[in-house]
């Protein structure tokens, strides 16, 4: 469920209009940007991003990348990319060296239909000039390279059909695997990298059966930076929604806010299912995110988020 509040008698040429007076005059009227652009689907922002071109011959993007700053520029830029342009965007930024964030990359294996993953490399390559693969390639190595790629490379089967007597002979080739240490198995990564999410649940439901706890527990034993990337790709396809409420409860810890992280969960699951992250949120924390939100943001960038969460003024 998505928790955007969208005005549907929108106008784009309105808003537009609004748009650049609220980016005119003697300072920005960051307000007026966000009752805005917080309160519109993507087709709307897209609606407006092209009146507001033919109006004023001017990208409404780079505009307020212009009048903004901070962690408030990050969020309404990254907000008002079109879905496929803005995963590029975090895929890229994920991949550099002050900010390695591994996850980003295993979400679009997991989160995407093969359609939308193959409009996302489609979107790095025009903007980036190389292809997402190649990219990862670059930026990793060794086994966590062959992951990384292979979760990116492959068009998944997206039906619900589901080989019980595979889903038992491959639960026994992770657990041989898992019992010889031998985590980077060639078969252990054609499993999690090639099956179907239906087909790997089943097999990794007959893995905790037959050996009564679950493979992730089974990884963390050794863990590294390998098995803890393996872990966090198996969690997030068996458990999306717990996954993501754990992205978020991490990044807003005692010992500081991970503001990119808190946005990136917002922004891409705003449309989607955030709704029910925030659920998870408040049972597994017993606090609201919107209490969080506010106590951990500040300014104009907490005012978004909150607009987005559904709970602004």
């Amino acid at each position: 469920m998505a928790t955007i509040v969208a005005i549907e008698d929108a106008y784009p040429e309105v808003d537009a209009e609004l748009l650049k007076k609220a980016c005119d005059g003697w300072g920005t009227d960051e307000k007026a940007i966000i009752s805005i652009l917080a309160h519109r689907n993507a087709t709307q922002r897209k609606l407006i991003r092209e009146a507001y071109k033919d109006m004023y011959d001017e990208d409404l993007i780079k505009r307020l990348e212009q009048e903004l700053s901070g962690d408030l520029e990050r969020a309404v830029y990254r907000w008002n990319l079109d879905p496929a342009d803005r995963y590029a965007v975090l895929a890229n930024v994920a991949l550099r060296k002050d900010y390695r964030d591994y996850r980003v990359i295993i979400e679009l294996s997991w989160t995407l239909s093969p359609e939308e993953l193959f409009d996302v490399k489609r979107a790095y390559q025009c903007r980036y000039k190389r292809s997402l693969e190649e990219d990862i390639a670059f930026h990793t190595s060794d086994d966590l390279r062959k992951l990384l790629v292979a979760l990116v490379s492959i068009h998944r089967y997206q039906g619900d059909e589901v080989n019980l007597k595979l889903a038992k002979s491959e639960s026994n080739i992770l657990h041989n695997a898992i019992e010889e240490k031998s985590f980077n198995h060639d078969e252990v990564l054609r499993i999690i990298t090639t099956r179907s999410k239906h087909q790997l649940m089943a097999t990794l439901n007959h893995y905790k059966d037959e050996q009564g706890c679950n493979m992730t527990k089974h990884l963390k034993e050794d863990a590294d930076e390998f098995t803890e990337t393996l872990r966090t790709t198996i969690k997030g396809m068996i458990d999306p929604i717990k996954y993501f409420e754990k992205v978020i409860r991490n990044a807003t810890k005692d010992s500081g806010t991970n503001e990119d992280a808190l946005t990136r969960v917002i922004v891409t699951r705003a449309e989607k299912d955030l709704n029910i992250i925030m659920d998870q949120f408040y049972n597994r924390n017993s606090v609201t995110l919107d209490q969080v939100v506010s106590k951990e943001t500040s300014g104009d960038y907490k005012r978004f988020l909150l607009a987005l969460l559904g709970k602004d003024d």
